[in-house]
């Protein structure tokens, strides 16, 4: 089952309470019945195992029978930077790379992206690809939920970037190092970020700003890919790399 996510302050003296948005879906969607157990986990990566002992349509409380720390993180944790993505494109990448454990997600505005996101939308949509990659982290049993920030301006995301650790870029029909083979910070405490372009690709505005930022452009060969197969191409590569999948 699930690791179901909620705040620290929803466990208190060995009892568990729910309320909101994951109570309708235990009841309404899972059929969660008094006397069952569920894992649940907070935001200091720690998990609940609780027996269910009341539920209703305000609200469901349990008691704690077992409690885990998370591990410590022994790798670096991964940004993607991704151009966003036409239709549902976009939000397969948010779940599946929150499946692949991405640590933080960052839509960027590119100078060819198709889809431009209108002011009235920008915090409802952030909303959606969190809840998104909410439910992904569940489904996957991760410890933490990846961030998922706000759309921004391809240009602004490589400045921003200038403390980490490792920056990459991805560019299609160009000269780059190769993914399997460039070298890579291995601490937890330092940090790798990946930037992928649009269906278009990047226009060279944008390569010119990231080279200069300290991006290093990467490759994954001659075949041609969609843009969300990349990204995700690329996440699965370098996690395996870092041990974290394989």
């Amino acid at each position: 089952m699930p690791v179901f996510f909620v705040t620290a302050d929803q466990i208190r003296n060995g009892e568990a309470t729910i309320t909101g948005p994951l109570l309708d879906h235990l009841r309404s969607s899972l059929r969660i019945q008094v006397g069952e157990q569920i894992w649940i986990g907070d935001e200091q990566r720690r998990r609940y195992l609780v027996r269910v002992s009341h539920l209703d349509r305000r609200a469901l409380s349990g008691s704690v029978l077992e409690e885990q720390t998370g591990p410590s993180p022994t790798h670096p944790p991964i940004t993607i930077g991704q151009a966003l993505l036409k239709g549902e494109r976009m939000d397969w990448v948010i779940q599946k790379a929150t499946e692949l454990g991405a640590a933080a997600l960052i839509p960027l505005i590119a100078n060819r992206s198709i889809v431009r996101p209108r002011s009235a939308r920008v915090r409802p949509q952030q909303g959606r690809w969190q809840r998104i990659a909410r439910e992904a982290a569940q489904q996957a049993e991760r410890w933490e939920i990846p961030t998922v920030s706000a759309a921004c301006e391809a240009v602004g995301f490589f400045t921003s970037q200038d403390r980490a650790d490792c920056r990459l870029l991805l560019r299609e029909r160009g000269d780059g190092q190769n993914l399997a083979s460039i070298a890579l910070p291995r601490r937890p405490e330092q940090t790798i970020v990946m930037a992928f372009g649009p269906e278009g690709g990047w226009s060279q505005e944008e390569v010119a700003r990231a080279l200069e930022c300290g991006f290093v452009p990467i490759t994954l060969g001659t075949r041609i890919l969609r843009a969300e197969t990349a990204t995700l191409a690329a996440l699965s590569i370098l996690q395996n790399r870092l041990g974290e999948l394989g």
